[in-house]
């Protein structure tokens, strides 16, 4: 999953020979997942997808991160960063990390280098600003609100619009982003109690044919990332098909599941990751029985770490906590957290809830940069009991 397309020129028949207008051999790449166990795609090039005609490290920085001690829930404030622009690709912001999944945040004011993830699938949230993906496989137009999955070694540019800034959420997976295999029939198709459907997904538009001689792609490696220099630019591709490719979702596309009593969160499931879950808030209307408790209730994640990024509207049971849209809270396992006080009498009565959040829970503890500690909200643990060094009085 995604379900099949095929975009551009495609020969009849798989691993054919076959030629260009101009009269050279087609390349042939085979993009698949687990070896040849899994999705795949088949991708047409002009030139030769292997042709390198240099190599070189380069460095990463800012991918030193420490124990969350002492164990506090956190409250890390991402417009503090809105000033700090750069490229998608070699700018990005870490805040959160284990060896599953790492969280960062991106201010991207310009078109990234070319680039691509060597080691698991990425998946963007875009809170603010416009532009377009553009791949090996086409473009994808992206706006607020927009998920945007790219499957590993996928080679992308992210480009802003002209006088647009892209602030991203990103996760970078060691492994596939997928989605819940509960929502999935036996043969891959969504089912209709799903709360999302092939027509939610937006594939690539192309193909994106570009000319060029000499050209880097930065390959990631997480700690490590290596620049390419190609004969050829890698967008040479006249076509391809296969269920393997990125694709993008639109937020508010999510059907939410409504109870008479309050639904835990994995019902907001969107996304499965190895070794963690990304769920998807988005307005609807309050549980409907006349006693029920329309905000969260108290809760330990025993067996998780629970990070939200607030998107947008009225963050009802954060009310008083400083939580404004941009900010991410970390919910450790092994701290007991819910509503802020007021908050479950405050809704009573309230129709719905407007909120517009993003949640990734991890079932292994994260760990903080220096960014993240450096844009944390030293007060925000005291907040449920308005107590402690950091409470204001």
């Amino acid at each position: 999953m995604p379900y099949y397309r095929r975009v551009g020129e495609v020969p009849r028949k798989r691993h054919q020979y076959v030629r260009a207008h101009t009269g050279a051999r087609i390349a042939e790449e085979l993009m698949g997942k687990e070896g040849f166990a899994a999705e795949s795609s088949l991708l047409y090039h002009l030139g030769r997808p292997t042709a390198i005609v240099d190599a070189a490290p380069v460095a990463i920085a800012g991918t030193t991160l420490v124990a969350n001690r002492p164990l506090l829930p956190r409250h890390l404030r991402t417009p503090k960063l809105a000033g700090l622009g750069g490229d998608a690709a070699t700018d990005r912001h870490l805040l959160l990390g284990n060896d599953d999944v790492w969280i960062s945040w991106v201010v991207a004011d310009r078109p990234s280098s070319l680039q691509r993830h060597a080691v698991g699938d990425e998946c963007y949230y875009v809170h603010r600003g416009t532009g377009a993906c553009e791949s090996v496989f086409g473009t994808i137009r992206v706006g607020p609100g927009d998920y945007l999955v790219l499957p590993a070694s996928t080679t992308y540019r992210l480009v802003p619009d002209e006088g647009s800034v892209l602030e991203c959420l990103v996760l970078e997976a060691r492994g596939h982003i997928e989605i819940p295999d509960r929502y999935l029939s036996q043969r891959g198709q969504l089912l209709e109690a799903a709360p999302l459907c092939e027509r939610d997904l937006r594939g690539p538009e192309g193909p994106l044919v570009v000319e060029g001689e000499d050209v880097d792609v930065i390959v990631r490696t997480r700690l490590d990332a290596t620049r390419y220099t190609y004969a050829t630019h890698p967008f040479d591709v006249v076509g391809w098909d296969g269920c393997c490719y990125p694709f993008a979702f639109q937020i508010r596309d999510f059907e939410p599941i409504v109870k008479r009593f309050h639904a835990p969160p994995p019902v907001h499931q969107t996304f499965a990751g190895p070794n963690f879950v990304v769920c998807s808030f988005v307005p609807r209307p309050f549980d409907f029985d006349p006693e029920a408790v329309a905000v969260p209730y108290h809760h330990a994640n025993v067996d998780s770490d629970e990070v939200l990024f607030y998107a947008d509207g009225n963050f009802m049971s954060r009310a008083g906590s400083g939580i404004e849209a941009g900010s991410i809270s970390l919910h450790p396992s092994g701290f007991v957290h819910g509503p802020q006080p007021g908050s479950v009498d405050a809704a009573r009565g309230q129709p719905g809830t407007e909120e517009v959040a993003v949640m990734v829970d991890t079932f292994r503890p994260l760990m903080l940069s220096e960014t993240a500690l450096a844009i944390d909200d030293d007060a925000y643990p005291w907040t449920w009991s308005r107590r402690g060094p950091g409470a204001q009085s």
